[in-house]
């Protein structure tokens, strides 16, 4: 039975009672009704996602196409279903009737034609499918990576989205097709723009240093834009609960850093020297669509309310280092 509104049924001793569930977020939403969720993509993302929903009383149910551990879906109280999105056959079998749905499936491998098949046709599957029964909001993560913008400028929602790869140009595919849902068929979807994700054995840059393999590009002048994993999360449930159909929304961080800033920064705190300078390299820029954009995350905290966990890439790494510190500490 699907569970709508503001309160569900209770029925101790025979007798039905009207309850209202209300939840405290540390995300800063505050509260909303139990819902039945389904996610599409298990992963890091995902995982986290559904931990978190299934702490706050949701009915959480997770879609992948391998199973994964038994481990992984117990300890985020998720339950399991087994479905490839980008075969619309298998989706058929899955039950139906969701209040709220969330495609934050990645592609595994990263080539042009994985990224049509997970971004662009898995979406479409999903939204063609749940037509018989449309949830009541759709969330669909999509990417930062769609603005193209390489002069250190200013990115809103309303800035031009003109991605400089081919797989930039899936997402905003997808993007589309979903905007033109929520026009034509009135589908409850809302996109998320989703910067460099960190967290938890999670982070480029931060593992390049780490790793002794990082390099400062030219003058280091290239701004990053960065989320930590748990944040994304958040932003995911905000948008659930107060985002509007058709929408776009940044999630990103409050601090854009260039890469200089952010190696200098973790040359600081882990008392190390800073990566080696090498010349910009221009055709690799290309060829890898790097951008260099301060991506506004205004319209996410002003419309949907949302309070960062980690306002910055400092706190977020900083917790990172703290846990990293702990499990050496544990193994010795």
């Amino acid at each position: 039975m699907r569970r709508v509104g503001s309160c569900i049924i209770i029925a101790p001793n025979g007798d039905a009672h009207r309850v209202a569930l209300c939840f405290e977020q540390s995300s800063g939403v505050p509260y909303h009704a139990a819902m039945r969720v389904l996610i599409a993509g298990f992963g890091y993302i995902g995982q986290a996602l559904g931990a978190e929903l299934a702490r706050q009383g949701h009915e959480v149910f997770g879609v992948r196409r391998s199973p994964g551990t038994e481990a992984d879906w117990q300890a985020a109280g998720v339950k399991r279903l087994q479905a490839d999105i980008t075969q619309r056959e298998q989706l058929a079998s899955l039950p139906q009737a969701w209040d709220w749905v969330v495609n934050c499936v990645s592609s595994s491998r990263g080539g042009l034609e994985d990224y049509r098949a997970a971004y662009l046709q898995g979406t479409r599957n999903l939204v063609e499918w749940l037509q018989a029964a449309p949830p009541e909001k759709f969330v669909y993560t999509s990417s930062t990576s769609v603005y193209g913008q390489s002069d250190g400028s200013l990115v809103t929602e309303t800035s031009p989205a003109k991605p400089r790869i081919e797989t930039g140009n899936v997402l905003l595919e997808a993007e589309r097709a979903l905007l033109e849902s929520a026009r034509q068929a009135k589908f409850p979807a809302v996109i998320l723009r989703v910067a460099g994700i960190y967290g938890p054995g999670r982070g480029y840059w931060f593992n390049q240093y780490v790793n002794g393999s990082a390099v400062i590009e030219g003058k280091g002048e290239r701004v990053l834009n960065m989320i930590h994993r748990d944040d994304v999360a958040g932003a995911v449930m905000a948008a659930l609960q107060h985002g509007q159909a058709g929408e776009i929304y940044n999630a990103v961080d409050d601090e854009p850093i260039t890469q200089l800033g952010f190696f200098q920064w973790l040359s600081r705190s882990l008392r190390k020297p800073l990566p080696p300078f090498v010349p910009e390299d221009t055709a690799t820029a290309l060829k890898r669509g790097l951008t260099s954009k301060r991506v506004s995350n205004h319209r996410l905290k002003l419309e949907l309310g949302y309070r960062f966990k980690y306002p910055t890439f400092r706190e977020g790494y900083a917790a990172e280092l703290l846990r990293q510190g702990q499990e050496g500490d544990r193994q010795t």
